[in-house]
């Protein structure tokens, strides 16, 4: 792989926004493992948060062992791993022991945030769930995340993330008649859960600076995923129609949807009227507008078919670019679907500094390359600090804070405690 390859913005003068701060002094205890709670506290770290990762000393994150590179997963430095924790502190602790929890208790008075994702009750039955923590430190925010919440028949249950997908209706209605039930090509609801949990996060730290109290987060994926539904939801419970699986046709306007260019597929989403009487006029299909079969958003979408094959014919004597350039000047709202190395060596995504190189000298690796948040500010972007920590590698100092001396903190790795 070439270097501009590997790194995207390679070619890009330095960020000329310093890094956002606006969780600075913020002290996170991350418990989580993979990648829910993980893309959690990611987010928070980079917005100047102190995420501490709170590891089993045995293996550490789970994550640390996946990923597309077995020479890394060897190395406990995972892609996966890389990919969700950059700029956090790592300490090792085995909560299964006596002296184990002590330490985490003596960690927890000085911290603002704990997240775990461990199964409901695990954390309680261990003796350092909200409920005792909270008697510890009264401003304590615990978000605890699972695959169904607290509550209900299936609490206990385990869950990844294809489960959740499956029983939310998520696969129901991807693919279309043929294909479906197919699952989304990434794992959606774990990151829809670390996403909920950090504006839960965030919030319960806004209410905390008026009240002093902590409070408990209760994040289901489940729930999670099912919010974010929205329309496919509300047509069901308002409307009366059960979601059904369209492929990669908009079920809501026509023409839109991907289309097939001269050289590969094409997004177009003329949902308005005027803009598919623009779509017509820019194919050359003028004729399309006086057509009956295609007068009326309605009519559109009952002929769908006999309208795609129309502008298909069409667009095939040109590129997929040629007219997602055109399109978009006339108004009508178009791209390229695009494979993930196109997007990220994209102009766009480069002009937004959204892939961020971070030094990192580790298992062979010169540097890695990580995304930010998807979001900046007028003033500032997220960005990480420091590159992903190895395990344990922040032990002298997190635990050196609480009193503990370098001969003291080796007598406990001997006993397996760190």
């Amino acid at each position: 792989m070439s270097e501009t390859a590997a790194r995207p913005n390679a070619d890009l003068p330095p960020a000329d926004l310093p890094h956002a701060d606006l969780l600075s002094g913020v002290r996170v205890l991350d418990l989580t493992n993979v990648l829910s709670g993980p893309y959690c506290t990611y987010q928070m770290a980079l917005l100047g948060a102190e995420v501490i990762k709170v590891e089993n000393p045995d293996g550490g994150d789970l994550a640390r062992q996946l990923g597309a590179s077995t020479e890394l997963n060897r190395e406990f430095l995972g892609t996966s791993f890389l990919a969700q924790n950059a700029g956090k502190k790592s300490v090792s602790l085995n909560l299964k022991t006596p002296e184990g929890r002590d330490l985490f208790q003596r960690l927890v008075k000085d911290a603002d945030v704990v997240v775990e994702n461990f199964r409901p009750g695990v954390m309680d039955r261990l003796g350092v769930g909200y409920e005792a923590l909270k008697e510890i430190n009264p401003g304590i925010i615990f978000c605890a995340i699972s695959g169904f919440g607290q509550e209900g028949p299936l609490r206990g249950n385990p869950a990844y993330d294809q489960i959740v997908q499956g029983m939310s209706g998520v696969m129901s209605i991807t693919g279309d008649q043929d294909s479906a039930p197919l699952r989304v090509g990434y794992p959606l609801c774990d990151t829809l859960g670390g996403l909920s949990s950090a504006f839960a996060i965030a919030s319960a730290l806004y209410a905390r600076k008026e009240t002093g109290k902590g409070r408990f987060i209760d994040v289901s994926m489940l729930d999670s995923t099912i919010s974010v539904l929205g329309w496919v939801v509300s047509n069901y419970l308002l409307a009366g129609v059960e979601p059904r699986a369209v492929g990669n046709q908009n079920m809501t306007a026509a023409p839109s949807g991907v289309f097939t260019a001269a050289d590969g597929p094409l997004n177009i989403a003329a949902n308005k009227q005027e803009q598919f009487e623009a779509l017509a006029r820019q194919i050359g299909r003028e004729d399309l507008i006086a057509d009956p079969r295609f007068a009326g958003r309605e009519d559109r979408k009952v002929h769908r078919a006999a309208l795609n094959g129309e502008i298909n014919a069409a667009l095939a004597r040109r590129p997929a670019a040629e007219w997602e350039a055109e399109l978009n000047r006339a108004g009508i709202p178009s791209g390229r679907v695009m494979t993930v190395p196109e997007v990220l060596a994209s102009e766009q995504v480069k002009s937004r500094r959204l892939v961020q190189h971070i030094p990192f000298d580790q298992a062979g690796l010169d540097g890695i390359e990580v995304v930010r948040s998807g979001f900046r500010f007028g003033d500032s972007e997220p960005a990480a600090r420091s590159a992903p920590p190895l395990l344990g590698e922040h032990n002298e100092e997190i635990y050196g804070e609480i009193g503990l001396s370098p001969a003291e903190i080796a007598q406990l790795r001997e006993r397996k405690v760190v």
